[in-house]
């Protein structure tokens, strides 16, 4: 190990908080059902909200006909395209200027998919606006659609004609070449080197437009406060961005506009995105009364926010000794309708796979096309482009093993990025931290890969075998995001920290605050957190793109270690000396040579009173890099011939996440992603009619892993130290379902002799393609 890095692990090791499984501060309320989420606090005395719907994949609306819905008794108002402002917006939970065009209206008289918008009703009673909705008219003038993602660029049919769309940020959008971004990028002559390749494995890769389907779906509660700005408390994990897009949509100052979330039950990226709030928030400003909005089930399905339908077209050559020399990538990413996080999800398929080989490659290029259709509107899910790119490189990976008759997980330690290497694929950033290595080492080790990686005949028709796969992520978006914190000394001298980034169940108040005890040195019950409020909170890009532990991690570091200068500054008046001579201990400020000490409650009382010096800190930080973190994960499947069903047995994962802040809810984090992960490959499958509806609309029809799919699990860490992160860590968050899809699906192959290019991998794609292999 070198002395650095073991230098640098003792350091962590010697840390009293930080680095230690310790409870979630939330977890007893959450256990006992106490009062937490959107519909628990926030009054029911309120107009109930909900949305008529298209039916249509594309049409204009000729007229809506509302006279008779309004006759309803309990019916407040129905707003149709012609009540709401005309403000193009994003709902796009990202950093201004948004790199997403702005292509929507609050109601527009053109639909654009099965599910869009049509008008907006607020009544007394959900009986009321349930029986109006049937009453309401609309005569449409059906258009035709673009429903295939791969005639949509240039199509003669428009999903956006309109002349008010808006491209903020110049990433190859065109609404008239129906192209939300576009771009390609590279460094060699991929196609000299790929012609002196031995071995060349070109193929097309499919994946989905999966669900989030998180237990909480979207909803929202407004209302007009006591100053007559509009209050918005929402289920969402981007409070200031949800400012933001009600401002350009409701064409109202920001300075209007206070947003809050309570506990999040759920999001997994769905709610970076403002699905719901435009809504109740339309309502309440206009009729000044508050307003709720609850999604159900099926809107979720047909009209939320899923992971972008990708397919991802790899070239991949490498020589007889299996050095992987070249590497082509391009994506068409179908973003559906809307443009939301189209041009940044796609970056990600190419910029958080290829570099993965960085230690061999000699040329790499990546583009992209990202295209409108008539299809639902997709958006952020964790993993966000990586894992649709991560599926297909590495089974082109997987596949270039099998070509060449060498162990998959020998291909890989050939050719891995390692620690201090440049990464020309990863915007030139440097893997400072790295164990990739290590982890795949120790992945080996537990799942004892030599022994199972050989196909197994079970008998009863039942094989065995097993998959590999690696993967990596980011940590924040480099040079964009930003997070703030706010610690300050509370009155009896415990302390106090306020954020802008939203927990969701990821634990990212216990771990911030976990920062804080340490660096205050103090227990993490005397740290009590507070947010995220646009308000109250000081300003957060939000919680996404595994940012929090990494970049609001650092705010919080930074504002502790202002707070003890200014602790240092007051106890300076009591103890009679010069801020310099003094140092703190975690309870108290003392003089340096022993001759005296004041208390942190008594320096809290002392702040109350004729006192000048601030006892409370906010700190903000953006990184210029991005590291990422790294894992490996392996799978094991019994595989039954007669019906194609596929049983995952077993799965190792090691991942490299720089320093886990708290291992419990790391190893959380890590399951929950590898079952995400399970039933992105074999399970959640996203169909349309010939008309743009969809098909799987419930969660009868779209099926999510339950404990007994995910088979037994096994997480371990191989922590390395990143410089730029708070006590050396990196995220973990997203990088976490990155390596079941790959990984199953080489297992399957290995069981059947049959590559499946396209998810989920069901039964029936198996029988038949075992059947057609017979022949």
């Amino acid at each position: 190990m070198p002395a650095t890095r073991q230098r640098r692990e003792t350091d962590v090791a010697e840390l009293k908080t930080v680095g230690k499984p310790l409870r979630k501060k939330d977890a007893m309320n959450l256990l006992l059902g106490k009062p937490a989420f959107v519909e628990d606090v926030t009054p029911r005395d309120c107009l109930v909200v909900k949305v008529l719907r298209s039916p249509h994949a594309h049409a204009r609306i000729r007229s809506i006909n509302t006279a008779v819905a309004m006759k309803v008794p309990g019916m407040v108002a129905i707003y149709t395209w012609q009540d709401v402002p005309r403000n193009r917006y994003t709902n796009a939970g990202q950093t201004y200027p948004e790199p997403s065009p702005h292509d929507r209206l609050i109601l527009d008289q053109r639909v654009r998919f099965v599910g869009d918008a049509v008008a907006i009703l607020a009544g007394e009673t959900e009986k009321a606006v349930d029986k109006a909705m049937k009453l309401i008219k609309v005569d449409y003038e059906v258009l035709p659609a673009v429903l295939d993602p791969h005639t949509a660029k240039d199509n003669p049919v428009l999903v956006h004609p309109e002349e008010d769309w808006e491209a903020l940020c110049p990433v190859g959008a065109d609404n008239h070449r129906n192209l939300v971004a576009s771009e390609t990028c590279g460094q060699g002559d991929v196609e000299a080197v790929l012609a002196h390749c031995d071995v060349v494995v070109d193929h097309v890769w499919h994946t989905k437009a999966c669900q989030q389907a998180m237990m909480e779906t979207f909803r929202t509660y407004t209302e007009i406060d006591p100053y007559g700005r509009l209050h918005v408390v929402s289920s969402t994990q981007i409070v200031f961005h949800v400012r933001r897009i009600l401002s350009i949509a409701l064409g109202i100052p920001k300075s209007k506009i206070h947003v809050e979330k309570p506990r999040i039950g759920g999001g997994f990226g769905a709610k970076q995105t403002s699905v719901s709030e435009v809504y109740p928030a339309f309502v309440t400003w206009k009729t000044g009364r508050a307003a709720r909005i609850i999604y159900t089930r099926e809107e979720c399905q047909i009209a939320g926010s899923p992971r972008h339908e990708m397919e991802v077209h790899v070239k991949l050559g490498a020589d007889k000794n299996g050095k992987i020399r070249a590497m082509d990538v391009y994506t068409l990413s179908n973003s559906g309708a809307y443009s939301e996080h189209g041009p940044t999800t796609v970056g990600l398929s190419g910029h958080k796979s290829i570099p993965l080989y960085t230690g061999s490659l000699e040329a790499f290029r990546f583009a992209y096309d990202v295209v409108y259709t008539n299809v639902q509107a997709a958006g952020a899910y964790r993993g966000y482009g990586a894992t649709q790119g991560i599926f297909a490189v590495e089974s082109a990976v997987n596949e270039l093993a099998g070509k060449l008759g060498i162990d998959p997980v020998q291909l890989r330690e050939q050719n891995m990025v390692r620690e201090g290497m440049i990464m020309p694929a990863y915007y030139n950033e440097p893997a400072n931290a790295c164990a990739l290595d290590r982890c795949m080492a120790r992945c080996k080790e537990i799942f004892h890969w030599d022994e199972k990686f050989p196909v197994r005949d079970m008998g009863n028709g039942k094989v065995r075998a097993a998959g590999v796969a690696m993967a990596m992520q980011g940590s924040g978006i480099s040079g964009v995001d930003v997070g703030s914190a706010t610690v300050k000394l509370s009155d009896d001298g415990s302390y106090n920290l306020i954020i802008g980034a939203a927990d969701m169940g990821t634990g990212c108040d216990t771990i911030l605050a976990q920062m804080v005890a340490e660096c205050m040195d103090c227990d993490l019950d005397n740290v009590a957190v507070f947010g995220a409020d646009s308000d109250a909170s000081p300003y957060d890009s939000g919680s996404y793109a595994s940012s929090t532990t990494y970049v609001t991690g650092k705010a919080v570091e930074k504002a502790c270690e202002q707070l003890k200068g200014q602790l240092c500054t007051l106890a300076a008046e009591s103890l009679h000396c010069d801020p310099a001579a003094l140092e703190f201990t975690g309870k108290a400020v003392r003089r340096c040579d022993g001759t005296g000490e004041i208390s942190l409650a008594d320096l809290a009382i002392k702040s109350q009173c004729s006192n000048n010096t601030a006892v409370q800190a906010t700190a903000t930080h953006s990184s210029p890099v991005s590291p990422p973190p790294f894992m490996v994960g392996m799978a094991e499947i019994e595989l039954d011939k007669e019906t194609g069903s596929v049983t995952v047995l077993d799965y190792k994962a090691v991942v490299d996440c720089g320093t886990p802040i708290n291992p419990n809810l790391a190893r959380v984090q890590t399951e929950g992603g590898i079952v995400q992960g399970i039933g992105m490959a074999l399970f959640e499958n996203v169909t349309y009619s010939d008309k743009g509806r969809i098909l799987e609309n419930s969660l009868m029809q779209y099926k999510i892993p339950t404990r007994l799919d995910m088979g037994h699990l096994q997480v371990e860490f191989e922590s390395s130290y990143e410089p730029t992160g708070p006590f050396g860590a990196k995220s973990i968050g997203e990088i976490v379902i990155n390596t079941p899809s790959p990984a199953i699906a080489h297992a399957i192959y290995r069981a059947t002799g049959l590559w499946f290019r396209e998810l989920p991998i069901t039964p029936e794609k198996i029988l038949m393609g075992l059947r057609a292999k017979a022949q």
